[in-house]
C-alpha cells in the first residue's frame, strides 16, 4: 500500500517516517485497507473534516521517538475549520471550543500559565504531546459519524505499540471513553492519570482540580525527561 495515503492525484496525507516503520503491519490489514477506501469515498462525497492533509496531523508533528505524553480524543471537532488533526485543538484564529477553554483554565490553575488566546496545541505537539483523536476523521455537522468503520481499531494499535515499545510515558486518560481505550496500559510502565473530561457536562466533576499538568512535569523530571512548558 502507498504511502501517504492519497485520495486522489491531488490529496496526499502525510505520517511521519517513525510512525509508518512501527504500523507498517497495520496498514497491511484487511480493516485499514477497508477503512481507507471508505475515506477516500466520504472525501470525494461529502464534507470531511479535517482537512485531507491533516489527517496524520498528530503523527506528523510528534514522532515516535519524541513521544512523551498522550492525551486520547474522541473524534475531531465537526464544524467549519475547527479541526487540524489534533485531538482538543483548533487553529489559530478559530474561537476555542468549550472543552479547550476548561483545559487551559486548569492549567493556569494547576501551575499558574496564563490562559492563551489562541487553541493552536502545535507547540505542545512538537515537545511531545501526543494529541490523539480514538477517530480521526468526522463528517461535518455529524458527531461521531466516522466511529465504527476502522480507526478505533486503528488508534488502539497506536496507543499499543507505544505502551510496548516505550518505557515512562504519561497517559492522560479524561473521560470514560479515553479510559476505556486505555485500559491495557501496563502501569508498572507508564503513569496513567485519569480525571473526568474537560467538557462543561463533566469538568466539575472531577477534572477541574485534578493537577495533571503539574503531576505529569513532576513524572517527567523524575524519570529524566525534559518538562512541558504547558
Amino acid at each position: 500500500m502507498e504511502y501517504p495515503i492519497r485520495y486522489n492525484k491531488d490529496m496526499d496525507v502525510k505520517i511521519h517516517e517513525s510512525w509508518k516503520n512501527r504500523l507498517k503491519d497495520e496498514f497491511e490489514k484487511d480493516y485499514f485497507k477497508e477503512l481507507t477506501e471508505f475515506v477516500r469515498r466520504e472525501y470525494k462525497e461529502r464534507k470531511i473534516y479535517p482537512p485531507p492533509a491533516n489527517i496524520f496531523n498528530a503523527f506528523d508533528l510528534c514522532p515516535f521517538e519524541d513521544v512523551k505524553v498522550v492525551i486520547i480524543g474522541q473524534d475531531p471537532y465537526h464544524g467549519p475549520g475547527q479541526a487540524n488533526g489534533l485531538c482538543f485543538a483548533v487553529n489559530q484564529g478559530i474561537s476555542m471550543p468549550p472543552s479547550l477553554q476548561n483545559i487551559f483554565k486548569e492549567i493556569h490553575d494547576d501551575i499558574g500559565k496564563p490562559i492563551p488566546n489562541s487553541g493552536d496545541l502545535m507547540r505542545l505537539a512538537k515537545q511531545g504531546v501526543l494529541l490523539l483523536n480514538a477517530t480521526l476523521t468526522v463528517v461535518a455537522s455529524q458527531a461521531g459519524s466516522h466511529q465504527h468503520k476502522g480507526w478505533e481499531q486503528f488508534t488502539d494499535a497506536v496507543i499499543e505499540v507505544l505502551a510496548r515499545e516505550k518505557e515512562n510515558l504519561v497517559f492522560l486518560l479524561w473521560g470514560r471513553y479515553a479510559q476505556d481505550k486505555g485500559q491495557f496500559i501496563d502501569q508498572n510502565r507508564h503513569l496513567v492519570l485519569k480525571a473526568a473530561h474537560p467538557s462543561p457536562f463533566s469538568a466539575f466533576n472531577g477534572f477541574f482540580g485534578c493537577k495533571h499538568f503539574s503531576k505529569t512535569n513532576d513524572y517527567l523530571k523524575s524519570v529524566g525527561k525534559e518538562t512541558i512548558d504547558w
